[in-house]
């Protein structure tokens, strides 16, 4: 095998808590993490020379050691030896810079693609365990479906697949800086802390109505008030159908769960009409899992 085309997946978070500051600077988290179809596309190719290349549709995205997925490649050309090089070609879809691991998805599909075109024979586990390396998110990006995140993120607890619906995706046209959220996280407001563990249950019953309504993300209480509009795309969806809609990870993107495909397609039309948001994308829960 010479190439490879993989589709790297987006993520939302169904909820979002943060269990206390560690004395690293990191943040122990508690996360319902679940993969929906919207994706970038990846093709990755051998080449002679022994180097990595990185072609984007993106102008502004960088495309050396600054682009996770540049770094997943180069990692494993350099741990194996490699003789041979690798480009990559890759076309963005997911938002950039948006909470939905769009960097750390596209570095999971390179470590997944690499390891089948040079047969590496590295094992989901294996991969895993490398692309924590990389970043937290990225063993979830390699895992896929519906799984709670602990830890920094990495440890990972498969669920049971989360009920299909459809999913609106909205992203505002700001940028949202994650150290700053983290840094600024009030850890003492119990209210703002969502049951982690009643939403796993709620999974668990495959009860949409209830899934959407224990939703919750404690890192809205720092965002949301430095962007209103994100607020206001929330309650856009809400007045248009959605069961329930929340910011998915630090943001600024808004999801809202629909029962009906219609529905989600009004509700977008009504979000677009605003103005708040430019990236708008009707897709849906997705639960197959890699091998």
């Amino acid at each position: 095998m010479d190439k490879i085309a993989v589709k790297a997946l987006a993520k939302i978070n169904l909820g979002l808590d943060v269990v206390r500051r560690r004395e690293d600077g990191y943040h122990e988290v508690r996360m319902i993490m679940q993969t929906i179809h919207l994706y970038d596309r990846l093709e990755i190719r051998k080449q002679r020379e022994r180097t990595v290349t990185l072609h984007t549709n993106l102008s502004f995205l960088p495309v050396d050691e600054h682009n996770l997925a540049y770094r997943a490649a180069a990692m494993l050309q350099e741990e194996f030896a490699l003789t041979e090089g690798v480009a990559i070609d890759l076309k963005k879809h997911i938002p950039v810079a948006a909470g939905m691991a769009g960097g750390s998805t596209d570095a999971a599909a390179v470590l997944y693609g690499m390891n089948e075109i040079f047969d590496l024979g590295l094992s989901r586990k294996d991969l895993m365990e490398r692309g924590v390396k990389l970043g937290a998110d990225v063993p979830y990006c390699l895992m896929r479906g519906t799984a709670l995140a602990e830890g920094i993120g990495e440890k990972l607890t498969s669920l049971p697949p989360m009920v299909k619906c459809p999913v609106l995706i909205a992203k505002p046209q700001i940028g949202v800086s994650t150290k700053y959220v983290y840094e600024h996280l009030n850890l003492s407001d119990q209210s703002a802390h969502p049951d982690i563990d009643r939403l796993i249950t709620d999974i668990r019953k495959k009860d949409l109505n209830a899934i959407a309504g224990d939703m919750g993300n404690i890192l809205e209480t720092v965002t949301v008030p430095l962007h209103p509009e994100i607020d206001k795309i929330k309650q856009c969806m809400c007045e248009h159908g959605a069961l329930n809609a929340m910011m998915s990870g630090s943001g600024p993107t808004v999801f809202g769960l629909y029962e009906k495909i219609e529905d989600a397609r009004k509700a977008a039309d009504a979000v677009r009409a605003t103005g708040l948001a430019r990236q708008i994308y009707v897709t849906d829960i997705y639960n197959n899992r890699r091998k």
